[in-house]
């Protein structure tokens, strides 16, 4: 899937072009690390659903993730295999989901095209938007120091951006403020399907910690961390106006601008334990 200019890169996701760069006045010819970015295709018992853009790496986290937040499948049970080739073209997952799954899913059976930017890929009308979702019940509250302590040590787990400069990354924080599980993508909606199918493959909580993210706050993701039961989304940049009004509707507490020294919280304050008077 390289072009002759590529070369194969040991950290999965990462490739190594042939690049000018000029710096300080300087010039060499080098070779550069970018982020791999091809197209995953998903299909449901031999039917295509979806091609998606997206990081070659932690791909059964990521079909089992997108499967469950689409609402395709309700838990991980429901996915009965899952095969994985490379093609010519990009990347083919191939899973076999239960009759019932998969009878839901042929009613409302759409073919779309993914991308790493914005979009409502394959909606056809307004009412699609929104998906039917319950309001998150989860009631565990967390400190804003874990939430910080999460923040301190998220880099650590940021390979492919640290390389690249080109990855968002999901990351689960304890009610401890320790990082669980993370997980990076070229796209931020493939990167919180990541986190959420691990997550899910282990047998996570989902309501007794918080998703930290290092995108702005779209209400695609708030609407996957709802699917997923997810009580607290933190964001280290801002969030839409319909990821707060999505946030507030389903019960999601929803914070931006979250830094070592600052946060915002737009939604559902009720689940952040802050000392009296400070922070």
């Amino acid at each position: 899937m390289n072009s002759p200019r590529e070369k194969a890169h040991t950290t999965p996701g990462v490739s190594r072009v042939a690049v000018e760069r000029w710096r300080d006045g300087a010039h060499e010819s080098c070779l550069d690390s970018v982020a791999a970015e091809v197209p995953v295709a998903l299909e449901y018992n031999g039917l295509s659903h979806t091609v998606m853009l997206a990081s070659p790496a932690d791909l059964e986290d990521f079909a089992l993730g997108f499967s469950l937040t689409e609402g395709i499948v309700d838990s991980p049970g429901d996915i009965l295999g899952c095969e994985i080739a490379e093609t010519g073209e990009g990347i083919r997952i191939g899973m076999r989901i239960s009759g019932e799954c998969f009878s839901r899913l042929d009613d409302r059976r759409r073919n779309l095209a993914g991308r790493t930017g914005c979009g409502l890929c394959g909606v056809e009308n307004l009412r699609q938007v929104r998906r039917d979702l319950p309001a998150v019940s989860a009631s565990a509250t967390m400190t804003i120091a874990a939430l910080r302590r999460g923040l301190e040590g998220l880099p650590a787990f940021q390979t492919l951006q640290r390389l690249t400069g080109a990855a968002h990354a999901a990351a689960w924080i304890s009610g401890e403020g320790a990082i669980v599980c993370a997980r990076e993508d070229v796209g931020r909606h493939n990167a919180l399907d990541k986190l959420i199918g691990a997550l899910a493959r282990q047998g996570g909580d989902f309501g007794a910690g918080a998703a930290l993210i290092t995108s702005r706050a779209s209400y695609e993701m708030v609407q996957k961390a709802a699917a997923a039961g997810i009580g607290i989304v933190a964001a280290v940049s801002a969030p839409t106006s319909f990821a707060v009004r999505l946030a507030e509707e389903l019960n999601v507490t929803l914070l931006g601008f979250l830094r070592p020294n600052g946060q915002v919280l737009y939604t559902h304050g009720f689940r952040l334990r802050l000392p009296a008077g400070r922070d």
